[in-house]
This record gives structure tokens, C-alpha cells and sequence, in this order.
């Protein structure tokens, strides 16, 4: 309860600081009380549910936080947000910020953490995500969810793991740590500065730092390169797979960012619907208010040119 608490009234002062300065909150010294009042309406529109217990594997409770519309019983377009981290660190409280925007909208959003790499290395993190897609089919008539408005999002590592959730065939077997219903398809994903290769992200020696997370990801496997193709989703891209789009920063230092120019490339020579932003002199994230405002408005233009309505 006292989690439960202290996540609520966070979300409610940011977003009535978010709210109180025209610029985005900038400069606010104090919430309007438009800010205000919207910041309280977060308590009787939403449920947040944390630590549900999706998975179990290896001696390890994967958790996901629910953040469910409760002031309606209609079907409600939802959110599944994966945190980054390099696969190896952060949690699912870290990215609360980064989600936001979307319980502004609306939405239901369902916030994942996974198996990293101290507790399991590769693949585990991609068959955890998969696996709390499968959570979210399996419960969508009771937390109405609209599985026809399923999007799927993250940062960094966690925009690598939204494209494989998203992408990854039932086929692949991946999700046989939760046998259950069916994966449902996901209509779009948002991919923030994740990689699409992984392949070449193990021999990129350009970009160190996002090198050195993906060797400890996979470790001293024996079958790395193997496996680095198995969770590398340009490798899955199709015709009829979800809308992609893809967020990168023209200076990231962390990560190329010619991995998301590449999946970019490579959905479109499929016929599939995608949308690229660079952020020009963009960082690895960071951006600044206007720069996410752009995008965001991006977003969602893709989204309804692409039968997601992001409309509750």
C-alpha cells in the first residue's frame, strides 16, 4: 500500500508540475491549480496495481506495475513500457517518467521489469517481455484492455525488447517459459535508441558502452553469435508485422544510430508501416521538452495514419 501510495502521488506532482508552466513545467516554482487539479484526477481515473507477479523462471518473480483506467469498463488502448538499462541494470520505478505522458492520455499502461543480466543472460529478457504480453491477452477482459490498441514501447535496451515483443513470431518459441493464450498481435511499436542488430552491436567497436552491456548480456555463451541473431529484430521484419517507429539521437554516444536507420530501412524495403526521427545533435535520450513535444505529436499522427487511435 505504501508503494502504491508514494507511486501515485508521484505521478500526481509531476504531472501537476508538468502542468503549472506553459514551457513544460520549466521554471515552475509552484503547481497552478489547473496543474493541481489535474494531477489529482489521476486518483480517481487510475488503479496501480505494483509488483504483479507475471512470471516465474529460474527462482526469479518477474514483476510488471498496472496502471488501469478505473472511471470507465469500456476496452481501453494500452501501453505495455519496457525500461532500459542495457539489459543488465535500472527497473521499472526508473521509467515512470518516461511513461507519463501516455497515462495523460489515457491509457492503461503496463509498466515491465525482466530478468537481467546478473539473475539470467541472454535470451531471458526477450522471453520475459513476451511472456508479459502474454499476461496482458490473458487479462485483458478484466482490466479492460483494448488488445486491438496494444503498443508496445521502451528505452534503449528497452526499445530493443519492445521491437522483440512485438516482433518475434509465436513460432520462434521464445514465450515457452508461460505457456497460455495465444501471443496477441501488437498493432504498433516505439522504439526509443534501441538496437535492432544485435549481431553488430557485439563487434561495433565504435560505440563502446553499448558493446560493453551487450557482452555481459551474453556472457561467455557458447552460442552468442547464434543468439545475438535470434533476439536481433531486424531479423524478424515482415509484411503485416506491427507499425514501427523509431526515436534516435543523431549524437548518441551510447548506441549508433544508424541501428534504427537500418531497421528503418529495412521495413520500409518490407512494405511495412514505419516512421524515423533523428534528433539532431540528440544524446542517448535527454532530449529537451520541445524536442519530446515533436515527437510525441510524431507519435501519434503515426499512430492514428495507422488505425491506433491513441482517443480513449
Amino acid at each position: 500500500m505504501r508503494k502504491y501510495c508514494s507511486i501515485i502521488g508521484l505521478l500526481e506532482l509531476t504531472l501537476s508540475l508538468f502542468l503549472a508552466h506553459p514551457a513544460a513545467g520549466q521554471n515552475a516554482t509552484f503547481p497552478t491549480s489547473e496543474g493541481m487539479k489535474a494531477g489529482f484526477q489521476l486518483r480517481s481515473r487510475y488503479s496501480m496495481t505494483p509488483n504483479i507477479t507475471y512470471l516465474q523462471a529460474g527462482g526469479y518473480d518477474a514483476k510488471l506495475d498496472l496502471y488501469q483506467r478505473i472511471d470507465t469498463e469500456k476496452p481501453m488502448p494500452t501501453l505495455i513500457f519496457i525500461h532500459g538499462g542495457g539489459w543488465i541494470g535500472l527497473n521499472k520505478e526508473y521509467a515512470i517518467g518516461a511513461f507519463l505522458p501516455w497515462v495523460m492520455m489515457g491509457w492503461n499502461v503496463v509498466s515491465v521489469e525482466y530478468r537481467m543480466a546478473p539473475v539470467a543472460l541472454a535470451p531471458a529478457a526477450v522471453e520475459d517481455c513476451l511472456c508479459a504480453l502474454r499476461w496482458v491477452a490473458a487479462h485483458a477482459k478484466e482490466k479492460h484492455i483494448d488488445l486491438t490498441r496494444l503498443v508496445v514501447a521502451g528505452e534503449s535496451a528497452g526499445g530493443h525488447l519492445a521491437m522483440t515483443t512485438g516482433m518475434i513470431p509465436q513460432s520462434e518459441g521464445l514465450d515457452r517459459e508461460c505457456p497460455g493464450v495465444p501471443l496477441p498481435k501488437v498493432a504498433a511499436v516505439i522504439s526509443w535508441f534501441g538496437a535492432g542488430d544485435m549481431e553488430k552491436l557485439l563487434h561495433q567497436d565504435n560505440t563502446p558502452l553499448g558493446r560493453d552491456d551487450a557482452i555481459t548480456w551474453f556472457g561467455s555463451l557458447p552460442n552468442r553469435e547464434e543468439l545475438a541473431r535470434r533476439v536481433s529484430p531486424i531479423h524478424y521484419v515482415r509484411k503485416y508485422g506491427p507499425a514501427v517507429f523509431l526515436i534516435a539521437g543523431d549524437a548518441d554516444p551510447v548506441l549508433d544510430f544508424h541501428q534504427s536507420v537500418e531497421m528503418h530501412e529495412a521495413l520500409n524495403q518490407a512494405g511495412e508501416a514505419t516512421a524515423l526521427h533523428i534528433v539532431k545533435g540528440g544524446n542517448h535520450g535527454r532530449f529537451t521538452p520541445d524536442q519530446q513535444i515533436e515527437i510525441y505529436q510524431e507519435i501519434l499522427t503515426f499512430l492514428e495514419k495507422n488505425g491506433v487511435s491513441s482517443r480513449p
